[in-house]
């Protein structure tokens, strides 16, 4: 039987959406494929949700898991929404535990929600991290130079990377070696930061388990968390990335509040049989 597939894109991080149940087992051993760009249906991940326990599993392009995805969970609220007819309030539950979801507004295919993701955290233990304590800065040595990076966990790990060059070159440059940084032994997303002023701040993503991204999440909420620790930014701020724009408040109990907006593009039939022995290319060493 032909698998039911959905295409959303928030900011530009575009996932896959297949409804539980389905032959899990299966898809995640075909999701490299099915996310390839020339050889599958190409995006940042696959979504697999449970629209009765309101759960959802984030699965990266390389068939790795990840803890959270924070647009992946607007994605998903938009689909519960869009699909399965979801209230204006509700829970929806991955791997780091359970986030709440505001609907702002529904209008054809798009749907604005507001994410709470919960506190963040500065243990290093939390991401993990290969050092003590709460470190302000960490100096990683790698084959593209020496960065200080502020880590974070938000459900997932994250190093946030001062005093570079803010672009998709620098972000390919140094990406893979501090994703897969020793300090790191479950790797790590990065992300490049630069302050514009109190209330805005551009980056550029490298994210784990997918590579260069137009926009996370969780990247803009963890680099949100490090520059209201530090005091560079107010307790609302706008995060720019290459896809677009995400608000990200921190509420009067500490929480990550996310707010922006998510689309679906395309619902499509899929043969999973026609996605067997296709071999992709080997990645580059």
């Amino acid at each position: 039987m032909p698998l039911q597939l959905w295409k959303y894109q928030a900011l530009g991080n575009d996932y896959l959406v297949v409804d539980l149940p389905a032959p899990l087992e299966e898809l995640e051993r075909l999701v490299p494929t099915l996310c390839h760009r020339h050889y599958g249906l190409g995006s940042d991940g696959l979504l697999a949700f449970d629209p009765k326990a309101m759960s959802v599993r984030v699965f990266n392009p390389d068939g790795s898991e990840a803890q959270r995805s924070g647009n992946g969970l607007r994605i998903t609220a938009t689909h519960a929404v869009l699909v399965h007819g979801a209230p204006k309030t509700f829970e929806m539950t991955t791997q780091a535990g359970p986030s709440q979801v505001r609907i702002l507004s529904s209008l054809g295919p798009v749907v604005v929600s507001e994410l709470n993701i919960g506190p963040p955290s500065f243990r290093a233990a939390d991401l993990p991290a290969l050092v003590d304590g709460e470190p302000r800065r960490v100096a990683l040595e790698t084959p593209a130079g020496r960065v200080h990076a502020a880590l974070v966990s938000v459900g997932n790990p994250h190093a946030v990377i001062f005093d570079e060059v803010v672009d998709e070159r620098r972000a390919v440059q140094l990406g893979p070696y501090v994703e897969r940084h020793p300090m790191f032994p479950e790797r790590t997303n990065v992300q490049l930061v630069e302050v514009i002023d109190r209330a805005h701040a551009r980056i550029e993503i490298w994210e784990r388990g997918a590579g260069y991204t137009l926009a996370s999440g969780t990247s803009a909420s963890a680099v949100a968390a490090v520059l209201m620790r530090e005091g560079l930014v107010d307790d609302e701020v706008t995060i720019s990335m290459p896809g677009g724009r995400l608000q990200v408040r921190k509420d009067a109990g500490g929480n990550l509040v996310q707010t922006g907006p998510a689309q679906r593009v395309y619902r499509a039939e899929v043969e999973l049989a026609d996605l067997e022995g296709v071999l992709l290319p080997s990645p580059p060493p």
